[in-house]
């Protein structure tokens, strides 16, 4: 069965996804962020889900869940408010765990 690709944050954000074939989920309370990434992951049919970066920090604790699965991988984007350095930052991380220094990002 094939998988598909989810994006969950504020409205404003995600509709243009929808556009391209994506499932989105609104949310716009911070409260509600862990709960819907939780109904979403658990429902088995997403191989990617992409979270705002506000709502990727409010369910810090429901992804911590997620962090050691293969599926569904759990991917950052900026938002309608700017752009964070979340992306960046995860990605720097996993390069310096695999080679054991970050040789793409060191200044």
């Amino acid at each position: 069965m094939a998988k598909n690709i989810a994006v969950i944050g504020d409205g404003e954000s995600i509709k243009g996804f929808s556009a391209v074939g994506l499932d989105i989920y609104p949310c716009e309370g911070d409260t509600d962020a862990a709960a819907l990434l939780r109904r979403v992951a658990d429902s088995d049919r997403y191989a990617v889900i992409y979270l705002t970066e506000t709502v990727y920090h409010a369910a810090e604790k429901a992804r911590a869940r997620y962090a050691e699965r293969l599926t569904p991988a759990i991917i950052p984007i900026p938002g309608v408010t700017g752009n964070r350095g979340t992306g960046v930052q995860r990605l720097s991380s996993f390069v310096e765990k695999a080679v054991g220094s970050d040789i793409i990002f060191n200044d």
